[in-house]
């Protein structure tokens, strides 16, 4: 070898370990960017939920505790929910109707990798009022999409962050759903698991899981220090007490999982029966119509109303006090109007209400089925509910994760039993009866209160 060529092949060596120095600089300035705008969306979601969930308090305080105090009766009510679902009209009428429904969010950020961040005011506003009026419908919905807008306009102002936006929106989601529901591994799978029937489950990589955890942690620290700075508190959902699980509650599954799919059904054909109504209702009027429909329920029937947190405290505490076919008739009604406020405009998420509906009704058949009804109800409230929950999510891994918040650790296996058996009934009903639905692009969203 000439001492040329010796040469060029001493240059070409060195340039390829500069080459390798400049790529692993690059790689671990990657990485510690990761794991900064993890953080951040961890923050970001935390801040976002606390300010939310405060501003609904205080406005749902306002109006059903301070205007009938000053008004001198809660009738009061009515008029301002009417006024409260116009105002939530004019602005679907001229920007778009949000919030959108949490597997269309989800679907848009997982398929199109895109979420418009545009009319973020519209989505928080349109996802605060129909929670302050009381109509039944939760938070969910309306955070995931005010979280997806923030995420894309936080990668499309931070150059870093744009290539890997999709995955930033993911874990910003992930963060909101477990904090709103004190369980993170909830968020992740809500986010991550693909429904019963699309394709092949798939998991997060370590990577990915590592970012997911990062921001749970600095999201959970965030809401503490608001806790702890201003005297407030997010309290969870309310739990049932520990259960003793014998042999004939194994038995009364086999008649609580069919009631969990009764209920889904229900809940389908009041979706889309409500479609069919607020079809033929003009813009405006159909909110209008609905948030004095919520305002009266809320009179008449308040344990129907609300997203049904607070209702859930009352039903564990005190269930003994309703008759069997009272608790089985909330249900209905519940379900009902969960179908009724989503379609005719007040949008919001279906969690909430589903849990607490599909609690009163196991609860009622416990007390048709067993003398001892109380050493049974929480078994029969968390079978029927995994069920139905499993039939409209298909996605058993989630509905478990989501159900241990407000039922007994020891209840996880039957739990998950029943999403998955309550999800392959609803799957085989839906392709039997409406194979459409599983259509190879439209398998990332299964809601009923989505629009196609």
């Amino acid at each position: 070898m000439s001492a040329t060529e010796a040469a060029v092949n001493m240059s070409s060596g060195y340039d390829a370990y500069l080459r390798k120095i400049e790529s692993d600089r690059l790689s671990r300035r990657n990485i510690y960017q990761m794991l900064l705008l993890a953080t951040l969306l961890g923050v970001v979601a935390g801040l976002v939920l606390w300010l939310f969930l405060q501003a609904v308090s205080l406005g749902t305080s306002l109006i059903w505790d301070s205007l009938p105090s000053l008004a001198g009766g809660q009738w009061i009510a009515i008029p301002v929910c009417a006024l409260g679902g116009c105002a939530v009209g004019l602005i679907h009428r001229r920007y778009g109707e949000y919030p959108e429904e949490l597997d269309v969010v989800l679907g848009k950020v997982r398929e199109e990798g895109r979420y418009d961040y545009r009319p973020i005011l519209t989505i928080l506003a349109c996802a605060l009022l129909p929670l302050i009026l009381g109509a039944s419908v939760g938070p969910e919905a309306g955070l995931a999409g005010i979280i997806a807008a923030l995420c894309y306009w936080i990668s499309d102002n931070m150059r870093f962050a744009h290539m890997n936006a999709s995955m930033y929106a993911e874990i910003g989601q992930a963060a909101t759903l477990g904090q709103l529901f004190h369980m993170p591994l909830f968020g992740i799978l809500a986010v991550e698991e693909t429904p019963m029937g699309g394709d092949s489950p798939r998991l997060p990589k370590m990577k990915k899981l590592v970012l997911y955890c990062l921001s749970a942690g600095s999201s959970i620290l965030v809401i503490w220090g608001l806790n702890q700075v201003f005297q407030t508190s997010l309290e969870g959902f309310p739990c049932f007490p520990e259960v003793d699980i014998s042999a004939i509650d194994f038995a009364a599954a086999l008649l609580y999982i069919p009631a969990g799919v009764l209920v889904y059904i229900l809940y389908m054909a009041a979706s889309k029966a409500a479609q069919g109504g607020a079809d033929k209702v003009p813009p405006v009027w159909k909110e209008t119509i609905c948030g004095a429909a919520v305002g009266a329920m809320c009179l008449a029937v308040p344990m129907a109303m609300f997203s049904g947190e607070d209702q859930m405290a009352d039903l564990i505490d005190g269930f003994g006090a309703y008759a069997p076919w009272t608790l089985i008739g909330i249900c209905v009604l519940k379900v009902l109007m969960t179908a009724f406020c989503l379609r005719f405009g007040l949008k919001g998420g279906h969690f909430f209400p589903l849990i607490f509906a599909c609690s009163c009704m196991g609860i009622g058949m416990a007390m048709l089925m067993f003398p001892d009804y109380a050493d049974h109800a929480a078994f029969a409230a968390g079978i029927l509910t995994a069920a139905t929950l499993g039939a409209q999510l298909k996605k058993p891994l989630a509905v478990t994760m989501l159900l241990l918040l407000c039922f007994p650790f020891r209840m996880v296996f039957w739990i998950f039993v029943a999403a998955a058996v309550g999800g392959w009934i609803a799957k085989t009903l839906d392709e039997r009866y409406a194979p459409e639905s599983y259509s190879e692009k439209d398998t990332s969203v299964r809601d009923p209160n989505c629009r196609t």
